[in-house]
């Protein structure tokens, strides 16, 4: 079970390639297209997916520009000031948004991967030469943790079908608190 869309998009091209295109009848022409098509639609997917982020937060900032500019030239009567107003509220918005997003997702999963290493370092550590009360804390953390980010993990691969009882994960929006 992999987490991460692109390894997802490798072994979805692969088992398309080498699995269904060579089980689908040759004389089937247009399923041997449409499973072409399927294959070269996820490798666009997969060539713009590490850009995607970058690719709307340069969007982001050119509108923003380009909404300060609109706000400096838009001058007229109450409806025009009244959509300028909304325009300045919308970017303002926009604008923290943007400040917010300056990490980028490579940077957060770098953070990750970092904290997973160096937290398992400690663990180990704290089990080489630790105070026993200091590993039963750690193992109680561990333990703590791993439920919790078992949970999130389940609940993002909840539409692929595995779990034996789907109505007993929370919605992963609700475990993000991204729920509206």
């Amino acid at each position: 079970m992999q987490m991460r869309p692109a390894i997802q998009i490798q072994s979805i091209v692969k088992a398309m390639t080498d699995v269904v295109l060579p089980a689908l009848d040759p004389a089937n022409k247009l399923a041997q297209e449409q499973a072409r098509l399927v294959i070269g639609l996820l490798g666009l997917m997969a060539s713009q997916l590490p850009t995607q982020f970058a690719f709307d937060c340069d969007e982001l900032e050119r509108l923003l520009a380009f909404s300060h500019e609109l706000q400096n030239h838009a001058h007229g009567g109450a409806e025009t000031a009244a959509a300028v107003t909304a325009l300045a509220e919308a970017a303002a918005e926009a604008g923290r948004v943007l400040d917010g997003a300056r990490s980028s997702p490579a940077e957060v999963e770098a953070a990750v991967r970092a904290l997973r290493s160096l937290s398992g370092d400690v663990i180990t550590q704290v089990h080489v030469d630790g105070e026993a009360a200091a590993r039963a804390a750690v193992q109680a953390a561990v333990l703590r943790m791993s439920k919790a980010q078992l949970l999130r993990d389940r609940a993002a691969m909840l539409p692929q079908g595995w779990e034996p009882d789907p109505a007993a994960i929370p919605p992963l929006a609700s475990l993000l608190g991204t729920a509206d």
